[in-house]
């Protein structure tokens, strides 16, 4: 049998088994400068474009208000305003760093609906492939991203410093 290594999993397998919700990553990261090594690619006046540390697929971002509030009726309206322009700069990068086939783009509000961060509003932004979901998923619980973290900030930063 085939074995892929995955150990940064294991973080987020620990964190989520957690009762303890523990620091708001996306309240504590933006206050750092180093946005390489904490994967902000870039910043806005009211929300940031993160990558996801625990990628469904490579390029799988995450758009969130600086300010931490659970809900949408939370969002002032130059926060959403800001959030959806920065996911379409967002998709317009991928687009051309990345041509994906298609996306999914996605709130979970509630532990109940796979909030992994409940406490802090976050869209999700995730390029998709025709047969990027096949057998590995599915039979080998298992997914094969071919980029590193820092391979994904590496190709798309340079893309939104010019947009």
């Amino acid at each position: 049998m085939a074995r892929l290594w995955a150990p940064w999993r294991m973080e987020y397998i620990k964190a989520s088994a957690s009762k303890d919700p523990g620091p708001c990553f996306l309240c504590d990261l933006p206050r750092l400068k180093q946005d390489r090594e904490n994967l902000i690619l870039h910043r806005g006046r009211k929300a940031f474009v993160i990558l996801n540390r625990f990628p469904y697929n490579n390029g799988h971002l995450l758009v969130a208000p600086y300010r931490h509030v659970a809900g949408m009726e939370d969002l002032k309206d130059a926060e959403v305003t800001e959030i959806w322009r920065l996911a379409d700069r967002a998709r317009g990068v991928l687009d051309g760093e990345m041509q994906p086939q298609g996306y999914n783009l996605g709130i979970n509000l509630g532990r109940a609906a796979g909030a992994g961060l409940p406490g802090h509003i976050h869209l999700h932004l995730v390029p998709r492939w025709n047969g990027d979901t096949n057998f590995m998923p599915i039979l080998g619980d298992t997914k094969v991203l071919p980029l590193t973290l820092l391979q994904t900030w590496d190709l798309l930063a340079r893309k939104f410093a010019k947009r």
